[in-house]
């Protein structure tokens, strides 16, 4: 029995490093995917702005051109 000892809490050792490593991999995982989510939704505020951004422009071009061929010919 006491041959048994020594073997016991080194199998428990290594189970909880196991459960440790397969804890803080799914912990990794979890903090990948909220990232990315993070990341995807910042990119989609940017491309909103941007968008929004270059639809002004395009509304203040057009005005100009329409201006500009409303001028008279020098």
């Amino acid at each position: 029995a006491g041959a048994d000892t020594p073997e016991e809490p080194e199998a428990l050792v290594r189970k909880v490093q196991e459960y440790t490593q397969k804890a803080t991999a799914m912990a990794k995982d979890v903090f990948n995917t909220l990232r990315e989510s993070e990341a995807v939704q910042q990119a989609r505020r940017w491309l909103s702005d941007t968008g929004e951004l270059a639809k002004q422009r395009l509304a203040r071009l057009k005005e100009q051109l329409s201006e500009l061929w409303k001028r008279p010919a020098a």
